[in-house]
């Protein structure tokens, strides 16, 4: 039975009044209303410089060759930046390196308000059913600095409960409860097994549902046949439309690119490339940015598979690999959670789904910290047969909620 965390957040304010110095209160707050703009553009624009790191990074990994990848990078590096309000020294460096916060321009409190203002974004869109949020699951034995709960709660909209880690079932089933409840129960098990040693374990959550702007009739969705490697082919559902849609060939990294708006700013781009290692290795923020400037919409014929896929990922070994090494061993500084305890991450753990169908698409991710110890020409055709990747993405900021490679829609 989940418990919110009585007394945890004490929040105090004095209100001072006067008028003497009225002209310079207006310029100190033009100034710091400048000041956020630039650090919420360098927080986005870190973030999806991120996105494909960290993509590339999975990729490479042994244990993703031949599978599918599909992650969430804004649910990562939320995850993270909420971790590294607590972090101090080195550790600190280091999760603003790996993250791209290491500009001269940004402090903690900067990217504390950066990452408030996405979220509350994304929370207020009333057109989207999409949610984005942490959650912080604390031993009921363990007094975390308040300072840092503050922050968590009013920068990274965090909620707040009280178990206890000792009871390893009872507390993990607690927080796959919740991660349930947030994401709809597409993702049911994020975690598998607690340490008894745990104290803390920081959620970050990220919902999104789409519909179509045009959507796929369902009685032209067909059976059909998708191109897994030369030796492999699989069955498919097949759906299909002839619509005037938005295509942008890159000649650059020989890739077709599909533009599948939903009822919202949100869109899912679909990338079809003759060489996938090609995309792979190449793909960056500007290639998005190009894309949706430079898009033509005319008469296509083009079959998108129905599919399900669900990935979980541990990132340790990924975030050490970018040089986030410190917090998961003995020289982890992360005296701003708590100075009475010795505290290393045990784990990073990352799950993700995605549906898509003729109505649209639902996709979900997870991650979770643990603190222990046209008419009579001919219409072309582009048939995403063979493996492709996948991203959803925000028009308006070109802010990517979700990226993926699908290499078998069956798996």
């Amino acid at each position: 039975m989940m418990r919110a965390a009585l007394g945890i957040w004490i929040l105090s304010a004095v209100v001072c009044v006067g008028r003497s110095h009225h002209h310079i209160d207006h310029h100190d707050q033009v100034k710091d209303q400048a000041d956020q703009d630039t650090a919420l553009s360098l927080v986005t624009s870190a973030n999806k410089d991120f996105t494909y790191r960290l993509y590339r990074k999975l990729a490479a990994h042994a244990d993703s060759q031949g599978k599918n990848i599909f992650y969430s990078p804004k649910s990562v590096s939320v995850a993270l930046a909420a971790l590294s309000v607590g972090a101090r020294g080195e550790t600190h460096q280091q999760l603003f390196r790996g993250l791209g916060f290491n500009n001269s321009l940004l402090t903690q409190a900067n990217v504390d308000e950066a990452f408030h203002t996405l979220l509350e974004r994304v929370n207020n869109m009333s057109q989207e059913d999409t949610s984005e949020g942490t959650a912080l699951f604390v031993h009921n034995n363990f007094k975390p600095h308040p300072d840092f709960l503050d922050v968590l709660k009013k920068s990274y909209l965090a909620e707040g409960f009280n178990v206890d880690f000792t009871n390893t079932i009872d507390s993990a089933n607690t927080i796959n409860s919740y991660v349930a409840e947030k994401t709809h129960g597409k993702i049911d098990k994020l975690v598998d097994s607690l340490d008894a040693s745990t104290v803390m374990y920081l959620i970050s959550y990220i919902y999104f549902k789409g519909k179509w702007q045009n959507p796929f009739d369902p009685q032209n969705t067909k059976d059909d046949e998708f191109t897994v490697d030369e030796n492999t082919k699989v069955p498919v559902q097949m759906m299909n439309m002839e619509k005037e849609v938005d295509v942008y060939y890159d000649q650059a990294i020989n890739t077709s690119v599909l533009h599948l708006p939903f009822n919202s700013s949100y869109s899912m781009l679909l990338l079809l490339p003759d060489d996938m290692a090609t995309l792979e290795n190449a793909i960056c923020p500007g290639h998005v940015t190009k894309w949706l400037k430079w898009m033509k919409s005319r008469k296509y014929d083009i079959f998108v598979p129905k599919f399900s896929i669900k990935t979980s990922y541990k990132l340790n070994d990924v975030l050490t690999e970018m040089g986030m090494t410190d917090m998961f061993g003995d020289t982890a500084n992360l005296t701003g959670i708590s100075e009475g305890q010795k505290l290393a991450v045990s784990e990073v753990v990352h799950q993700a789904t995605l549906d898509v169908d003729e109505a649209g698409a639902t996709a979900t991710a997870a991650t979770g910290i643990g603190i222990m110890l046209m008419s009579f020409y001919s219409v072309p055709v582009l048939k995403f047969n063979r493996p492709f990747m996948v991203l959803v993405t925000d028009r308006t900021t070109e802010d990517t909620l979700f990226v993926g490679k699908i290499i078998n829609p069956n798996k």
